[in-house]
């Protein structure tokens, strides 16, 4: 396969060294994911919440319980950059992997997800292979009722199912066909799913193979605000299985997210108000 140059670019992150006991290690190991509480105060939890939800499509405002979401609002918010490179995470992640983390995006959400279940994986993967983690922290207690995480315990270590495996071309277009196959498996093997019933300023850390997606909302009137962070890991080259061939992988260049808040940019700079005018543009056209 060929892949992009890798980016060498790694920032000079903080963390805390081995921030996790031996059982949650093992329960990583058996189960694909471990929950562990990084210790943040409700003042920076709600100055997440507050600061990003300006952020979010405008139909919010007339909907708000249509899916949405923010990607990569830690350019623009500076408490969502500082918790995507948490010493605790950063630490747990490189404890798990025996490699550093590097986070090189961000995606924030007001409510469940209502997501298919999926892998990772399909989207982002590394040679060698495995070496990319996702962590999801509750900016606000997380239960049945408002739509939480679910999960396959253990699906980790099913085969890493490509586009080709389902007799699928690669593309975005045959995404929801990827979907349905692995629903069909979930359906076949008797999977049992598991709830991201979290405290806020939790976080759940997930193998990338691991089966999740997002559970139903029973109470349309709640809020679930939540931050993902995706992880890779230093020396390995990075890929999009979804966009690859067996002869030709689509390789990413990822961008790290700084260590310093030299790169955040205001909500009134240039490149921000021409993003805004861009999604509104492209919901406007039907693109959106």
């Amino acid at each position: 396969m060929a892949f992009s140059k890798k980016n060498t670019a790694v920032p000079n992150y903080s963390k805390i060294n081995d921030p996790l006991s031996s059982a949650q290690v093992e329960q990583f190991r058996s189960c694909g994911f471990v929950v562990l509480d990084l210790g943040l105060n409700e003042d920076q939890l709600q100055s997440i919440i507050d600061k990003v939800e300006p952020l979010y499509p405008e139909d919010r405002l007339q909907n708000p319980t249509a899916p949405a979401r923010v990607q990569d609002a830690w350019k623009q918010v500076e408490e969502v950059r500082e918790l995507a490179i948490s010493p605790t995470v950063l630490g747990a992640l490189e404890q798990l992997f025996g490699r550093a983390a590097l986070p090189f995006q961000t995606l924030n959400f007001p409510i469940g997800t209502r997501q298919r279940t999926h892998s990772d994986t399909v989207h982002f993967d590394s040679r060698p292979s495995g070496f990319m983690a996702g962590v999801w922290v509750a900016l606000e207690n997380i239960d049945l009722d408002n739509g939480p995480l679910q999960y396959y315990p253990g699906s980790q270590t099913l085969p890493v199912y490509t586009m080709q495996d389902f007799g699928l071309e690669p593309g975005y277009e045959n995404y929801p066909v990827y979907e349905t196959h692995i629903h069909e498996l979930v359906e076949a093997d008797g999977l049992a799913p598991e709830y991201g019933c979290i405290e806020r300023g939790q976080a759940l850390i997930w193998h990338s193979n691991l089966l999740h997606g997002g559970a139903a909302q029973r109470d349309l009137s709640r809020s679930r605000h939540s931050q993902v962070t995706h992880y890779y890991f230093e020396g390995c080259e990075y890929f999009t299985p979804l966009l690859s061939t067996p002869d030709g992988a689509a390789g990413r260049k990822p961008f790290w997210i700084p260590a310093h808040a030299d790169f955040i940019l205001p909500e009134a700079h240039p490149v921000n108000k021409l993003k805004s005018r861009l999604r509104r543009l492209a919901k406007r056209v039907g693109l959106g």
